[in-house]
């Protein structure tokens, strides 16, 4: 046979055998995508023991952000000279207090149980809903902390230290006030903004979790989820910017405050979930382990690939080594526990 004849055969099997390789990758990335549709059940109060020392955390960020508030604030030096930029009028708050656990805290409670109910997948409940507590409280144990620490004086403070707009200071310069103790006391707690930050940790970490359950980042270009992920976070910056207009705080309360929360809500929501631009980033880790460990994925690749006599432990090792490890679930693995049982919660 002619050489040439020799190249073009091994050239035509190379080529064959790649084929092969991305459709089996493309059959399997199918099947993840179908396979968490379903569901890997176990019990929900089962699943919260095993997390107890998470919840008992979380009950400590209570009793500490509770003390927090209660703490007086720093009473910082407030002069004369000082008080030209502290004489905004003294108005309502736009976005209520109350309000503020709604739509940061319940509004994406409801979503996540939304998602629960069409996928019925437990472990992205719970540690949503975990994930979500520990982004408020630790924002919120860390923004009461600095507020109490600095002390600065919100915009309105003249007219919280002197409602009757006769101003009076003492030997030092300092301000002697004579408005009411608990508005005096709220007026010390200027940076960095409550409403801003609990805003961005909660809908902050709601946007990540649309954007991992929308796969936003899947690169077909679909700018339509884009717009759906940048809703939480338009909202978020709207009351932000309310409490600029209110005259309850300075811009760089609010930049502070917002960046803070974000930062938080990126960390807790990395806790739990791979990144939103991941392959897996639609579920939780605990689900993806949870499937590793049962051998789900391992009928998985026999089921996709039942006419491919070759073994799939070079295939996944070499997809293991081109995503940094992440995607290894070892599809290889042998399993002696039927699917029905994975999705039963039986183990």
């Amino acid at each position: 046979m002619p050489l040439w004849d020799y190249g073009s055969l091994s050239r035509f099997k190379n080529f064959r055998g790649f084929f092969q390789y991305k459709m089996r990758e493309v059959q399997m990335r199918e099947f993840q995508l179908g396979y968490g549709v379903h569901t890997v059940r176990s019990h929900g109060a089962s699943l919260a023991k095993t997390h107890m020392h998470d919840w008992l955390i979380l009950l400590l960020l209570v009793v500490i952000e509770f003390i927090l508030y209660l703490t007086p604030p720093f009473y910082r030096y407030v002069g004369k000279d000082m008080m030209t930029n502290l004489k905004y009028p003294l108005l309502d708050n736009t976005v209520p207090v109350w309000t503020v656990p709604i739509y940061a805290v319940l509004l994406p409670v409801v979503i996540f149980l939304f998602v629960y109910f069409r996928r019925r997948d437990i472990y992205d409940l719970h540690h949503a809903i975990l994930g979500l507590l520990f982004s408020i409280l630790v924002t919120a144990v860390i923004t009461d902390a600095i507020k109490n620490a600095v002390g600065r004086p919100r915009p309105d403070f003249f007219w919280r230290c002197f409602p009757d707009g006769k101003d009076v200071y003492d030997q030092l310069g300092n301000v002697i006030c004579n408005g009411e103790e608990s508005v005096i006391k709220e007026g010390h707690k200027s940076f960095p903004s409550g409403h801003t930050s609990w805003s961005f940790a909660g809908l902050g970490f709601l946007s990540l979790y649309l954007s991992g359950k929308l796969q936003a980042f899947d690169r077909e270009g679909h700018v339509a989820k884009l717009c759906i992920i940048f809703l939480p976070l338009l909202a978020a910056s709207l009351v932000a910017i309310s409490r600029v207009d209110d005259y309850w705080h300075h811009w760089q309360d609010v930049f502070a405050g917002g960046l803070l929360g974000l930062v938080v809500a990126t960390f807790c929501y990395l806790q739990f979930f791979p990144p939103p631009y991941h392959p897996q980033g639609w579920g939780p880790y605990a689900y993806f382990r949870e499937l590793e460990e049962s051998g789900a994925y391992s009928q998985a690749a026999a089921t996709v690939n039942p006419l491919n006599a070759e073994p799939m432990d070079s295939h996944v090792e070499s997809k293991e080594d081109d995503n940094d490890g992440f995607l290894g679930l070892h599809l290889a693995r042998d399993s002696t526990m039927p699917l029905e049982d994975v999705e039963s919660g039986r183990r």
